[in-house]
Order: C-alpha cells, then structure tokens, then sequence
C-alpha cells in the first residue's frame, strides 16, 4: 500500500514556554532558519507522498491559515479544525469524520529528520492500530540515590544516576479504528488514546528511531533546532 495521503498537523497550543513570543505568533509559525518549522514539516509530508494534510488549529489560527492559505503553494490540499475550546492532544481527531484509511499525525513543532516512509512501512509490516514514533532521552536526577529493601536498609547509594527513557516524538501512524476510541468534544491527551487502545487489546507499536529530533517547545530547543538547520537544511529537505 502507498504511503498514506492524509496527514493531521497539531498546531492548536499556546506554546508559552516560548512566550512572549508566542503571544503575537503561534509557535507553528516560528522561523526555523528562512522558513517556519509547520512549513518544513509540510514539504517533508509532501515529499513522502501525503497530499491532503489537515491542521488542527486554536491559538491564533487566523495567522495560520492566512500564511499556508489551502496549501496550493507547497503541492498539497490543506485544510484546517478550529478547536473553539482546548481538546488536548488527541481531541481533535474526533472532529475527522471522513477519515476511513491510515493516517499520520504529528506536531507543529518538531523538527526531525525521520523518514516517514519507513514509518509507515513499520506500521503496515506490525499490523498495529497504532504506532507511535520513539526517541532514546536519558533524564539525570540531580541528587544521589538510596535504595533501600523492605526493611529500611540501603542496598546501593547512586550519585546523580541517568535514567534511559524512550518518549514519544510526537509523530503517529494510525489506523482508521482507533477514531473510534476518541471521544467528541472533550478534552483528551494521547497517553490517554494510547491506554484505552491497550485496554481495548489492540496493538500499539513503537518505531524506535536513532536519528535527529527536537521539540522547539523551549527557548533552548528552539534555538538549537534553529541553528542545526541553518547549517545542515539538506539533511532536513532534500532535493
């Protein structure tokens, strides 16, 4: 099967970890480099085959859609959701009545060099309802640590440990079924969506992936993605 033609875009937050930028601009719309990091998304998508790419839309959505307009300028059908009170992260989705194939969904924000094909083909290879895009993080606690046994005796003192994690990169693949799990206008995250899928015994797959990612949710991250693009954009958008 071809990579799937539908793709939703979240880009309803606030993003006031970046303010007080974020306040005249929404963070889908802050310059990565000579673009906005929702347009280097979108031409990563249409690279990959998508052609219709919904985006989810709150804070300041007027500016969004004026600067992508229907999408016609990057090759692709672009519409968009209005969220008129905040549905968290997988909310929205309740409002895709019409979508009866596989789709992709991710943040506004993320800047990554993922292959979305290989994704995909993870996806369809796993026979998942879901599949969620994972990254390795390792999260320092910045005091020692005792652990002790039942009886209050320490069995090993660990001076500031590294604790590995794979989190969520905020880009899914899902099957259209898992629409049903989603309840309407109400406010519902995807660690929710991803445990009502387990309750309900269907298959939630993770695609470990090596390569670059980050959030600019933060003032550092932000920065940073900015200044890895400016000097590598190819490795980003390839000709």
């Amino acid at each position: 099967m071809n990579f799937p033609e539908r793709a939703v875009i979240l880009a309803g937050g606030k993003g006031t970890r970046l303010a007080p930028y974020t306040a005249v601009i929404p963070k889908p719309l802050m310059p990565v480099g000579d673009m906005p990091i929702l347009e280097i998304v979108l031409r990563q998508l249409k690279k990959a085959g998508t052609r219709r790419v919904t985006i989810a839309t709150g804070h300041l959505s007027h500016l969004i859609r004026t600067f992508f307009g229907d999408g016609r300028q990057y090759g692709l059908y672009v519409d968009y959701l209005v969220e008129t009170k905040a549905l968290g992260t997988a909310g929205p989705l309740a409002m895709l009545a019409d979508l009866n194939e596989p789709f992709l969904v991710m943040n506004g924000d993320v800047l990554t060099d993922l292959d979305y094909r290989k994704l995909w083909g993870f996806h369809q290879k796993n026979g998942a309802a879901a599949t969620v895009a994972t990254h390795h993080r390792e999260v320092r606690v910045d005091f020692g640590v005792v652990v002790t046994n039942h009886n209050h005796a320490i069995s090993n003192y660990i001076e500031k440990p590294s604790l590995p994690y794979q989190v969520s990169m905020g880009i899914y693949m899902f099957s259209p079924e898992v629409l049903r799990f989603v309840p309407k206008n109400r406010r519902f995250d995807f660690p929710q969506l991803v445990l009502t899928l387990l309750k309900a015994k269907k298959k939630v797959a993770s695609f470990p992936f090596t390569g670059f990612w980050l959030d600019i949710g933060r003032a550092e991250d932000y920065a940073r993605a900015a200044q890895v693009f400016t000097a590598h954009p190819a490795r980003f958008l390839p000709k």
